[in-house]
């Protein structure tokens, strides 16, 4: 779906992460995948805290970017809104070590939470309307697969 406002709109740019949700085929993919080499560098400067803060504040810009999206493309969650998965994305990268094979891990649980939409994460996708719903069940899918890494952090420190 072409974006309904002109691409160098804020809330264009915001709400698709600078065009990666404009990408044909599996656009929430692709804006999960925008998210790593930014997440790398934040990591890499910052640690897991600026990655919660850049989520935190990006969570706050992407509620009213996908606000002015959804009120201008006339439908509820367009596919083309992506900074929903880079917030989920930077929570999740958060929680695992900065090296690649935990950066594709995390990569992977998110979308599979992200797609699979288990409860609670499914009613909040039903339930909750507007750029707040969102936003809000792709954190929750987060949530979901950062508990699911720590607690396979947890084994390997056991085992390992």
């Amino acid at each position: 779906m072409p974006s309904p406002l002109p691409f160098r709109h804020l809330v264009t740019l915001v709400a698709t992460f600078f065009g990666a949700g404009l990408l044909p085929k599996a656009p929430g993919t692709w804006g999960s995948l925008a998210t790593l080499p930014f997440a790398w560098v934040i990591d890499g400067w910052t640690g897991w805290w600026g990655l919660v803060a850049a989520a935190a504040i990006l969570f706050c810009i992407g509620w009213w970017a996908a606000n002015g999206y959804i009120r201008h493309a006339r439908i509820e969650d367009p596919g083309a809104i992506v900074i929903d998965e880079v917030v989920a994305q930077l929570l999740v990268l958060a929680v695992v070590p900065r090296e690649l094979a935990w950066y594709g891990a995390a990569f992977v649980a998110f979308r599979v939470f992200d797609m699979a939409k288990p409860w609670p994460i499914s009613w909040a996708d039903r339930t909750i309307k507007g750029g707040l719903g969102t936003m809000i069940d792709d954190v929750l899918a987060a949530i979901f697969a950062a508990v699911i890494l720590t607690g396979a952090m947890m084994v390997i420190s056991i085992l390992g």
